[in-house]
């Protein structure tokens, strides 16, 4: 008799996915009651939660038509980031069609031989966590994601060590940020602690954390190299990104390509000094990659029906990433429609008056992910969670630091964990099924919230109450 060989289960398209958070979300409107916090402005006219002051308020349930009707209204809310993507993806597939990064690999390639290459993981990792925790990147940096998946494979690894760069470069710069004015800055001001104060410590974090994923990261990379086969992504189809060995070695690195690498550098340059001179916001930064994708085209000695072409080439291979950050707006979208956003938090918040003090430091850690799912927005988390926490810490005698901290752990690392936040743009720019990039992802993340648990209970210790 044969045997009846298993079905693997495999999860629904990522559209299907988002749409069932958002069926899921109108049905918790419909059970959940709706409340909210009473709001003041402060001093810098931040709208600010006023703790003790939830209260619930006449339900609004969303019904089927608002609940279709939120992924149009998602896709108008997430607006600038849909079109930053677009614009800046296609920007930087200008830069990667010259060729210049083949140059710049088989550069790397000569030098660094064997298991030596994977020194490039943890160096980019650092330098965008530094980015990031400094001048507050993140969605700025996707569109790098393409020439570290290209990196990555012609390196021998997978699009998903390419991936990790960027994803764990920018949420453990958000984890372990010192200076980020719409983190830990604002959330510093809320608490009414000193900015910059408790920076030791939060660096020795970020430090910490940089150095548990690169070691898991590196791991997997050694693995890949060894044996492509047990790659989570062997034989799917990253042409549009891939570069071969052999590829990079044959191409072409002459005046032209130096010339357009030097034009990524300087707007690299430009960039930095706009985000944190200038207050630049995603228009500013789009159009930067916009000239520097034309002015590199224009190098290498395209034609204005070339650079059009190779533009909407570039605007295809993005649309379903773009459309995911539209369709998970709308689950934000449902959420605030039915007015249970506050309702969530206050009931999360209830538990922790009941903990020991390090016990509760780990609880708001896990409260605050919690939240992220909620609201992806590290201002909007801040605003609406630190008037609760910072309070609430006084209570359960811990610093005010510490309910920071674990804010800080909160919302930083699982913005490329949670549909609602950047899981799905990253892997739709990577060209990764989300669900692959979560079984990869998954243990590593359990893996630094352990790390993180016992970093804000030793805080404690650290930051006396």
């Amino acid at each position: 008799m044969e045997k009846t060989e298993k079905k693997k289960f495999h999860l629904p398209h990522i559209y299907v996915l988002l749409v069932t958070f958002i069926i899921v979300c109108a049905v918790a409107t419909w059970v959940l009651p709706a409340g909210e916090f009473d709001r003041e402005a402060n001093a810098s006219g931040t709208e600010l939660v006023v703790p003790g002051t939830y209260h619930e308020v006449e339900q609004s349930p969303v019904g089927p038509f608002e609940t279709v009707k939120s992924i149009y209204e998602g896709m108008v809310a997430g607006a600038d980031v849909v079109f930053f993507v677009f614009v800046a993806y296609a920007s930087i597939g200008l830069i990667i069609a010259s060729g210049a990064f083949n140059g710049l690999v088989a550069w790397m390639l000569k030098i660094l031989k064997g298991n030596a290459r994977v020194i490039i993981i943890p160096i980019f990792i650092t330098l965008i966590g530094a980015a990031s925790s400094s001048i507050a990147v993140f969605e700025e940096m996707f569109p790098f994601i393409p020439i570290f998946v290209g990196i990555a494979i012609a390196m021998g690894y997978d699009a998903i060590v390419g991936l990790s760069i960027v994803a764990l470069g920018t949420g453990l710069g958000y984890s372990g940020s010192i200076m980020n004015p719409f983190t830990v800055g604002m959330a510093q001001e809320i608490a009414g602690v000193p900015q910059l104060s408790g920076s030791g410590y939060r660096l020795i974090c970020h430090l910490v954390m940089i150095a548990v994923a690169s070691v898991f990261v590196i791991r997997y990379a050694l693995k890949i190299q060894k044996d492509p086969t047990k790659s989570l992504v062997y034989g799917d189809d990253f042409s549009r990104l891939a570069m071969s060995e052999d590829d990079v070695h044959k191409h072409p690195f002459g005046i032209r390509e130096k010339g357009v690498l030097a034009v990524l550098v300087a707007g690299i340059v430009v960039i930095v000094w706009g985000v944190k001179a200038q207050g630049w916001g995603f228009g500013d930064i789009a159009t930067t990659f916009l000239i520097m994708g034309v002015v590199s085209s224009f190098i290498m000695g395209w034609g204005p029906n070339t650079i059009a072409e190779k533009m909407a080439n570039g605007f295809k291979d993005i649309a379903v990433a773009c459309l995911m950050i539209g369709i998970a707006r709308g689950i934000l979208v449902i959420l605030q429609s039915g007015h249970i956003i506050d309702t969530v938090v206050y009931g999360l918040s209830i538990p922790l008056t009941n903990l020991p003090g390090w016990l509760s430091s780990i609880a708001m850690l896990i409260v605050q992910t919690l939240i992220n799912f909620l609201i992806p927005s590290g201002s909007g988390q801040a605003v609406t969670s630190m008037p609760i926490m910072a309070p609430l810490a006084d209570l359960v005698g811990i610093s005010r630091q510490t309910s920071i901290l674990a804010f800080q752990f909160g919302d930083g690392l699982s913005n490329v964990l949670w549909p609602t936040a950047s899981a799905p743009i990253i892997c739709g720019i990577a060209g990764i099924k989300i669900e692959k990039w979560w079984k990869w992802f998954v243990p590593l993340f359990l893996l630094l919230l352990l790390t993180q648990a016992v970093l804000v209970a030793v805080s404690t210790v650290v930051w006396p109450a």
